[in-house]
């Protein structure tokens, strides 16, 4: 495969990227929106429908487009810009392995890149934090704790969505996911 974007990985790029920015507005209307996470929901479960690279990209830019249109995540401190990052490695980790691994459990490969995106987030706003002189180790373990509720509803949410949508694509005539 080539480095260019086909229309079907543009047409998922789009949709999940416009549902990650929906989605936190939703959630923060109720104030849940800092417990639950929930532009993660659809950026997570976007590489399991395209290859790394655009999942990647579109996890990148999305926190950044919605913490300019929105104010959610803030630019500073750099939540926008940690999560962007973490979201990033997330989604090209989930899409390789999906590409190495085509049948393997779902969650054998959710879990595992949850984890360590976690532990990312925590080591990035752990340095951070050093370098704007705040209390590094209350500061990451506040990020720890803060955010497994969202990793609880990601792990819970996303394999039976990616199910649903593969089976239905497999039903539809002309549906099926080329980019595998």
């Amino acid at each position: 495969m080539g480095t260019r974007l086909s229309a079907r990985e543009l047409a998922y790029c789009g949709m999940f990227g416009a549902m990650a920015l929906l989605l936190p507005t939703i959630f923060h209307l109720v104030h849940l929106g800092q417990v639950f996470m929930p532009m993660y929901l659809p950026l997570v479960t976007l590489p399991f429908f395209v290859r790394a690279w655009p999942a990647a990209l579109t996890a990148l830019l999305t926190p950044l487009l919605s913490a300019a249109l929105t104010g959610m995540p803030p630019l500073y401190p750099p939540i926008a810009l940690l999560m962007a990052l973490e979201l990033a490695v997330m989604s090209a980790l989930i899409a390789v392995a999906v590409r190495r691994w085509p049948r393997a459990n779902l969650w054998l490969i959710l879990v595992p890149v949850l984890l360590f995106g976690r532990f990312l987030y925590v080591g990035l706003v752990y340095a951070f934090s050093l370098v704007i002189h705040l209390p590094a180790g209350f500061m990451a373990g506040l990020s720890l704790l803060g955010g497994w509720p969202g990793i609880v509803l990601v792990i819970v949410v996303v394999p039976p969505v990616v199910t649903v949508c593969r089976s239905s694509a497999r039903l539809a005539p002309g549906l099926g996911d080329s980019t595998r």
